[in-house]
């Protein structure tokens, strides 16, 4: 099971923080985590659960994904062990970084949505790595429009990538004012390829549909690194766990879609 890692912290019931009644046990922080685990356990699974940053497994982009894996086969089972570091002595074993996988697409990127006639100029105004808060203080209040006085975050406004880092966590619209996700040197979103580059999706793979709707499959998917390190993990537990040795799926049709989705995602990008 894969989601949000938001889901930790779910309550059953949504309620404004203020309003929030401590004699009720449905708006306790964690509760929707409680009922999932109770509910596997009632249908005799054994679980094991925590919250996955893709940028460990090799994915060029920081994307914390709560993962929970079950077996009813009275396995040990393990979430998988990272892969790469920011430090470590043997460059194939740190993070990868945007300029690792899109660099070679500055000259051919694809479709994208372009920005409009304003939002172009203010972005070729932010540097590689930087968003609206490098902007001019005079052009801030124009730029930003009726969010410059809104609360919450707007690090997704006129956010520009460094191709000295991984990817911020990519999401369905690049192109919207408030999710930005826009090319480290171009005055552009990111393109469709691109994107799929930094989700590790091989060249040859088709997206359909409209512009936004490429971008949401895109956006939405597990990427490929992190899928692996969760498919090896099953199937290491699998291969060598003797307690099932007639139960076990190995050679199966789930056994044989795993592996194959495996070697769809074996040479990722900046490997």
């Amino acid at each position: 099971m894969e989601n949000v890692k938001g889901i930790v912290s779910a309550p059953l019931k949504h309620v404004p923080t203020a309003e929030r009644e401590k004699d009720d046990p449905e708006q306790r922080l964690g509760t929707v985590l409680d009922v999932i685990l109770s509910e596997f356990k009632k249908l005799g699974y054994r679980t094991v659960y925590g919250v996955l940053d893709a940028v460990n497994y090799g994915v060029p982009q920081f994307r914390e994904r709560f993962v929970l894996i079950g077996s009813r086969d009275s396995e040990d089972i393990f979430l998988p062990m990272p892969t790469h570091f920011q430090i470590h002595q043997n460059p194939d074993y740190r993070w990868k970084t945007v300029g690792d996988v899109i660099k070679d697409l500055e000259d051919a990127p694809g479709e994208y949505t372009p920005l409009s006639g304003d939002r172009k100029k203010y972005l070729h105004m932010v540097p590689e790595g930087g968003n609206w808060k490098d902007l001019p203080q005079e052009i801030i209040p124009v730029a930003m429009g009726g969010a410059y006085e809104s609360g919450g975050g707007k690090v997704g406004f006129y956010r520009r990538l460094s191709y000295v880092q991984p990817s911020p966590t990519i999401t369905t619209s690049p192109a919207q004012k408030a999710t930005m996700l826009c090319h480290p040197k171009q005055d552009r979103p990111l393109s469709i390829r691109e994107y799929a580059r930094i989700q590790q999706f091989p060249d040859d793979w088709k997206f359909i549909g409209t512009i936004s709707a490429k971008y949401r499959q895109i956006g939405n998917a597990v990427p490929v690194g992190l899928a692996e390190a969760i498919g090896k993990a099953i199937i290491s537990t699998a291969n060598s766990t003797s307690t099932i040795e007639t139960k076990r799926f190995r050679g199966t049709g789930v056994h044989n879609r795993i592996k194959n989705a495996m070697e769809l995602g074996g040479s990722s990008y900046g490997d």
